[in-house]
C-alpha cells in the first residue's frame, strides 16, 4: 500500500483529534475500571476516511500514545485490549467479507471457555458483523458491525483476562443492545460530520488534500 501525502497528515491530524477524544469519558466498562470514551464514537470513521489499513494503523497509534504516556500496563490483557477499536475501524473501512473473520474467531474462543459455554448464546450478538459483510453499503448497518467488532474483541480478551461469571454475562445482554445501539448511531453519525467537514475543508488550499479521502456518496451538506 502507499502511503501517500495526504494519508501522512491525516494520520497526524487523527493522532491529535483521537488523542484529545479518548480524555473524553462516557460510561464504565463493566467489571473493570475502565472507561469507553469519545474514541468509540469516531475512531471507526479513520477506517473508511482514510482506508482501512491507514485507518487502522492511525486508531492503534492513538492507543498507543495515550498508554505510553499514561504509563499504563503492558500485560498480554492490556495489550489485546489496544486492538478493539483499530479492529473496529479496520471492519469500518474494509470492502472485504475476509473481516468477518475477527468476530468468528471471538465466537470459538469465546464458547471453548469453560465460562463462555455456559452463556454460549452471549456470543449470537457478533452474529451481527459476520452477516453485516453483506450489507456494508448501509452506513447504519456497517456502523453496527463496526462496534460489534469492537465489543466481539473486547468481550473475549475480558473473559479470558478477568473470568467473569455466567451470571454477569447473562446481566450484560440487555445493556449491550442499548450501548452497542448508542455507539452504532454515533459512529454513524460521526462519519457523515467528519466526511462533510473534510469536503468543506477541502476547499481551502491548505487543506484540499482532504478532497480525496471524502466519498461524495455521503456529502449532504457543507459542499465545497
Amino acid at each position: 500500500m502507499k502511503f501517500s501525502g495526504r494519508k501522512v497528515l491525516f494520520l497526524v491530524l487523527f493522532i491529535v483529534l483521537g488523542s484529545v477524544a479518548l480524555q473524553i469519558p462516557l460510561v464504565n466498562i463493566v467489571g473493570s475500571a475502565r472507561k469507553f470514551t469519545v474514541l468509540e464514537l469516531f475512531g471507526p470513521s479513520a477506517g473508511m476516511l482514510a482506508g482501512p489499513v491507514v485507518g487502522t494503523i492511525s486508531v492503534l497509534a492513538v492507543k498507543i500514545i495515550s498508554a505510553l504516556i499514561t504509563g499504563a500496563s503492558f500485560d498480554v490483557a492490556s495489550m489485546l485490549l489496544l486492538l478493539t477499536m483499530p479492529l473496529a475501524a479496520l471492519y469500518f473501512g474494509s470492502k472485504s467479507k475476509l473481516v468477518a473473520v475477527i468476530p468468528v474467531v471471538c465466537m470459538t474462543l469465546f464458547i471453548m471457555h469453560p465460562i463462555g459455554r455456559e452463556v454460549w448464546y452471549f456470543s449470537l450478538y457478533w452474529l451481527i458483523p459476520i452477516l453485516g459483510v453483506f450489507k456494508k453499503k448501509f452506513l447504519i448497518l456497517n456502523s453496527l458491525g463496526s462496534t460489534f467488532t469492537a465489543h466481539a474483541v473486547g468481550s473475549t480478551v475480558f473473559l479470558y483476562a478477568f473470568g467473569l461469571p455466567a451470571a454477569a454475562w447473562v446481566g450484560l445482554i440487555p445493556q449491550v443492545a442499548l450501548e452497542r445501539g448508542f455507539f452504532a448511531v454515533g459512529i454513524w453519525f460521526s462519519y457523515l460530520v467528519m466526511n462533510n467537514v473534510f469536503n468543506l475543508l477541502a476547499s481551502s488550499w491548505c487543506f484540499r488534500f482532504m478532497g480525496k479521502l471524502v466519498n461524495d456518496k455521503y456529502v449532504y451538506f457543507l459542499k465545497s
